[in-house]
């Protein structure tokens, strides 16, 4: 056997093995454009997820900048040869895809291309994506296109583990949404238990020592006593409650990744960018780990819901044995000390609270007009 056979099949097995490593929607995309790209030699690599309404969910492009990508502007519709591959789920191999009579043209600031390799990606009878590829690192005569029949085989082989690796992550995530749902029930369920009847009780207590101060005044301070202790046990009871409440997927995924996957998903949801960074970060204690998620989900709720700003940027990076994490938006910003003297407290005390109740520190620097940038570390375990 020659060398060249051995040396595709290990690239087609690396191909595989990196899709297999990925859960995440996105990150299974990024990484079947990747190594498609790679493994054939193109300039350009893409996959399209068609949504429901003639455009895409998701399209995840690699060989092109980020500087490029803004510039090109909104995601591409399904028309001309991306149409033809999602809804007849056939192959396209083009020595010229502008010479198609399909071709309908693109944006300015997009990238030149000229020969064009396309499949569908299908899960049975289902087309989930489309893939393609341009402009092959190959010497082309005139008319000819340099993607061959073996291009087009082995594509179609990535294509098919890209539909189960695609597939598996998005029965990851749904499977994830159902474990939180599930969790919220339960809690649901647990405060109701917990706390209801300690409430009735409070009430119950609060009318008899109402009922009792005029005629037994003594009786009814005793009473009143009772009252005091109750709301203090429910109290207590709510606050356990939601303490013990600890994220499932900082359990199953750590605190980088359950940042990042709660993150995408406030991206989507919102109109502001809402981006993350996670860099050199190891494994903190899990009372570290959950401080630092529960101060993020207030921030960004915080930034999201009152700044009115266009970009929210979420970073932890390692810092010592321990990390800090630093939530930053471009909105309207405020002045922390007209908050604390108007009585509002953006969440912020509780946020302050959570960071030294692991032994960290939180800061908050914001002035009006200029953004806000809140900041907390916590030392290594």
């Amino acid at each position: 056997m020659s060398q060249a056979p051995r040396s595709g099949l290990a690239a087609v097995s690396s191909a595989l093995l990196a899709m297999s490593r990925h859960l995440e929607v996105r990150d299974v995309l990024k990484t079947i454009v990747a190594s498609a790209r790679e493994l054939l030699d193109a300039q350009y690599a893409a996959l399209g997820v068609p949504d429901d309404h003639g455009g895409f969910a998701q399209f995840v492009v690699d060989g092109v900048s980020d500087h490029q990508w803004k510039a090109i502007g909104p995601l591409p519709r399904q028309h001309g040869i991306l149409a033809a591959m999602l809804q007849e789920a056939k192959v396209e191999r083009l020595a010229d895809v502008r010479k198609d009579p399909r071709f309908e043209g693109w944006p300015s600031a997009h990238p030149d291309m000229s020969d064009f390799l396309g499949l569908p990606i299908r899960d049975g009878d289902e087309v989930i994506g489309a893939l393609f590829l341009a402009n092959k690192n190959c010497p082309k005569p005139e008319g000819s296109c340099g993607f061959t029949a073996e291009d087009e085989e082995l594509l179609g082989i990535l294509a098919q583990h890209a539909a189960i690796a695609l597939t598996n992550a998005r029965l990851y995530e749904r499977s994830r949404e159902l474990t939180i749902a599930e969790e919220r029930s339960r809690l649901a369920h647990e405060l109701h238990d917990a706390v209801s009847q300690k409430l009735f009780s409070l009430r119950l207590t609060a009318q008899a020592a109402t009922a009792l101060v005029d005629r037994d005044p003594a009786r009814a301070k005793g009473e009143m006593y009772q009252v005091a202790v109750l709301a203090a046990e429910a109290a207590d009871e709510l606050r356990a409650a939601v303490v013990e409440l600890r994220p499932a997927a900082l359990d199953e995924d750590g605190l980088v990744a359950t940042l990042r996957t709660q993150i995408q998903v406030l991206d989507r949801a919102h109109t502001a960018r809402v981006t993350f960074a996670g860099r050199g970060v190891k494994a903190l204690p899990s009372a570290q780990e959950e401080a630092l998620l529960r101060v993020a989900q207030e921030a960004l709720h915080n930034a999201l819901r009152h700044s009115g700003g266009e970009h929210v940027d979420v970073t932890l990076d390692r810092r010592g044995g321990g990390a800090v994490l630093r939530i930053t938006d471009d909105g309207s910003g405020f002045d922390p000390k007209a908050v604390r003297r108007a009585g509002r407290h953006l969440g912020l005390v509780s946020m302050r609270d959570r960071a030294s109740g692991v032994g960290g520190a939180l800061t908050v620097e914001s002035a009006p007009g200029k953004g806000t940038v809140i900041e907390m570390e916590v030392p290594g375990g």
